[in-house]
C-alpha cells in the first residue's frame, strides 16, 4: 500500500496515478476523511492522557498531605475507562482507514503506456515456418500420449491436467534448467510453502486475487498460494534487512493453484490455462535506488532463457488500465504460438518499488526504510512446454526438445508412438 504520508503531502500524485488506472480517484478523499478521524480520535486520547496524568500526580500530592482524594480517584478511574473505549475506536478506525488505503494502487511510473494499448519494446528470433500445418498444443499432447487433460476432467475436474511419459521429464527439465541458469547469476534457491496464512498472503497478494484467484482451506486461516511470489515476498516479512546485503536474490519454486474465476471460456483446451501449475519465480528486495536497474536486468535475465530455448518472443510493456495494484511497471514476455498465429503471455516481471514491502513491513537499515519488490517468472513449465510443442514439432508429428533441455531430459526428441 501507498505511503499515508503521500496522501496527506499530496494526494493529487495518487489520484493522477488513479486516474491513468482508470480507477476511482474519491477513493483518495475517503482515505484522507478516514485518516482525519482517525487523528482527531487519536488527538483525543492524548489529551486525556495528559489530563489522567495530571489528576494522578494531585492525588499523590494530597495522599502526601493526608487529605482524602475520593472524587479525584473517581475522576482518575472515568477518564481511564474512556482511553479504553477511545482506543477501541481508535483501532477501528486505523483499520478502516487502512483498508481503504488497500483499495488504491500503486504509483505508475512516468513511462508507462496509456490506456489500454501494450507497447511492443523488442522482439527475438525467428517465427518458425512449416511445410505443414502446424498442430496446436492440446492436439500434440493427444497424439502423442504424453498428457491426459480428459481422465483428470473427470476426477478433478475442468483444467486439471496428468502429465505422461516423456512430458514429465521435460516438465522436470524445465525446473532444473532455470534454476541453474538463475543460481548462477548470483541468485539464491529456494523451495518454497504451497499454502500460507491469512496475514502474509494477504500482505504478498492482491485485494482481487482472494476473489479471483485464491484457495482458502476450509476451517483453516489457510491459502494455497497463486505463485511463489507470495511465499517469497512474505519471507522477510515484518524484518529489518541488512542494507550492506541488498539486494537479496531468490529463485523459488513451487506448485500454484488458481480459481482462474475470470477465465470462463478462455483456453479451455489442453494445459496453457489451469488451476494447477509450476513455476520457478525469481524475488528481488533491493535498495529503491537499485530497482529500475534491476528490473530491467530481471527482464534480461529471462529473456536469456528464451533465447537458449529458441523460443521466438517479444517483451511488452503493460499499460495502465490493465496494470495490478501491486505493480508500478510490469513487462510481460510473449511467444509466438505457430498453431495459433500469435504471441501469448508466458512470463511477467514486475517492479512493486515500496508498495508491497509496505503491506509486508519490510525495512532495511538504520533509518528502518521501506524496501522496495520486484517479482519476475523465470519459467512457468506448463506453458513453456506447450511453447516447446508448438515451435519444435516436425512433420512426422515427432518434437524436438531445444538442445539446451537435453542433458536434463535424456533424449532429444519426443518420437510418435506406433
Amino acid at each position: 500500500m501507498l505511503d499515508i504520508k503521500l496522501f496527506r503531502e499530496n494526494p493529487e500524485a495518487i489520484k493522477t496515478s488513479q486516474k491513468k488506472r482508470g480507477k476511482d480517484e474519491k477513493l483518495v478523499d475517503k482515505v484522507l476523511e478516514l485518516d482525519q478521524v482517525w487523528r482527531e480520535l487519536l488527538q483525543r486520547a492524548e489529551e486525556l492522557k495528559r489530563e489522567r496524568n495530571t489528576v494522578s500526580e494531585k492525588i499523590n500530592q494530597m495522599k502526601k498531605e493526608s487529605k482524602a482524594a475520593t472524587a479525584e480517584i473517581k475522576k482518575v478511574k472515568n477518564v481511564a475507562d474512556e482511553i479504553v473505549k477511545l482506543d477501541i475506536k481508535i483501532n477501528e478506525a486505523l483499520a478502516k482507514r487502512d483498508s481503504m488505503r488497500y483499495k488504491i494502487g500503486n504509483i505508475l511510473s512516468d513511462d508507462v503506456p496509456l490506456g489500454t494499448n501494450i507497447k511492443v519494446v523488442r522482439t527475438w528470433g525467428i517465427q518458425p515456418k512449416f511445410s505443414f500445418t502446424p498442430k496446436a498444443h492440446a492436439d500434440i499432447i493427444e497424439d502423442l500420449d504424453i498428457a491426459d487433460v480428459t481422465r483428470a476432467a473427470e476426477l478433478s475436474g475442468a483444467r486439471f491436467y496428468y502429465l505422461k511419459n516423456e512430458l514429465v521429464k521435460l516438465n522436470l527439465a524445465l525446473i532444473h534448467f532455470a534454476f541453474d541458469n538463475l543460481i548462477d547469476k548470483g541468485y539464491t534457491p529456494m523451495w518454497t510453502p504451497y499454502l500460507l496464512r491469512h496475514r502474509p498472503i494477504e500482505a504478498a497478494a492482491e485485494l482481487e486475487d482472494f476473489k479471483d484467484q485464491l484457495y482458502k482451506i476450509e476451517g483453516e486461516e489457510l491459502y494455497l498460494i497463486a505463485t511463489a511470489e507470495q511465499t517469497l515476498a512474505a519471507f522477510h516479512m515484518d524484518e529489518v534487512l541488512d542494507g550492506n546485503k541488498l539486494p537479496l536474490k531468490y529463485v523459488g519454486f513451487s506448485t500454484n493453484f488458481r480459481k482462474e474465476a475470470g477465465s470462463h471460456g478462455k483456453d479451455t483446451k489442453g494445459i496453457f490455462r489451469v488451476h494447477q501449475f509450476d513455476k520457478v519465480e525469481q524475488f528481488i528486495f533491493c535498495k529503491p535506488e537499485s530497482s529500475n536497474v534491476i528490473h530491467e536486468d530481471m527482464v534480461k535475465v529471462t529473456e536469456e532463457l528464451f533465447q537458449k530455448l529458441g523460443l521466438p518472443y517479444r517483451v511488452i510493456s503493460i499499460p495502465a488500465q490493465d496494470l495490478n495494484d501491486n505493480a508500478a511497471k510490469k513487462y510481460d514476455i510473449e511467444v509466438w504460438f505457430p498453431a495459433q498465429k500469435q504471441y501469448r503471455e508466458l512470463i511477467s516481471v514486475s517492479n512493486c518499488t515500496d508498495y508491497q514491502a509496505r503491506k509486508l513491513n519490510v525495512k532495511f537499515g538504520q533509518d528502518k526504510e521501506i524496501a522496495h519488490t520486484l517479482n519476475g517468472t523465470a519459467i512457468a513449465t506448463e506453458r513453456a512446454i506447450c511453447a516447446i510443442l508448438e515451435n519444435f514439432q516436425q512433420k512426422d508429428g515427432s518434437i524436438k526438445i531445444p538442445e539446451v533441455l537435453q542433458k536434463y531430459t535424456g533424449f532429444k526428441e519426443i518420437k510418435v508412438r506406433r
